[in-house]
């Protein structure tokens, strides 16, 4: 098998799976959302759960998309528009995977450090009180 062929069938590969794991994804996230629903009786709860699942799902989906994208145009020969191509696709896609992960988190990933900092910072500071000086 020549090199340019392994390139093409790794790209095929990466968008098969990336689009294989948005439909498995959905499947999974729907059937959890069910199961928390018949758990619990909750409706909100099960909504929850099937919108992080499924946000999740989408959110590797467009990795591996993205990865495809630039295995496909590295291997390609170089040009300026297959560049500019490359970056437009990364660029909306990344802008997707931002707005998808701020809705499934309620907070923009460069700030989740300081909503989970101070909780990670007490959590430490109430368990190393347990611990015994003497040891």
């Amino acid at each position: 098998m020549h090199v340019q062929e392994f390139f093409e069938q790794a790209t095929t590969a990466f968008e098969v799976l990336g689009v294989l794991s948005m439909v498995l994804g959905f499947l999974f996230a729907f059937v959890l959302a069910i199961r928390s629903w018949r758990r619990t009786g909750d409706g909100s709860r099960a909504f929850k759960t099937l919108r992080d699942s499924l946000g999740g799902a989408i959110l590797l989906g467009l990795e591996l998309l993205v990865a495809a994208d630039i295995v496909k145009t590295v291997t390609a020969t170089p040009s300026l528009t297959d560049a500019a191509v490359l970056g437009m696709i990364v660029l909306i896609r990344t802008v997707l995977s931002i707005s998808i992960e701020i809705e499934v988190d309620g907070v923009a990933p460069w700030r989740k450090a300081l909503t989970t900092g101070p909780q990670v910072l007490a959590r430490t500071a109430r368990e190393s009180g347990r611990v015994d000086p003497t040891v």
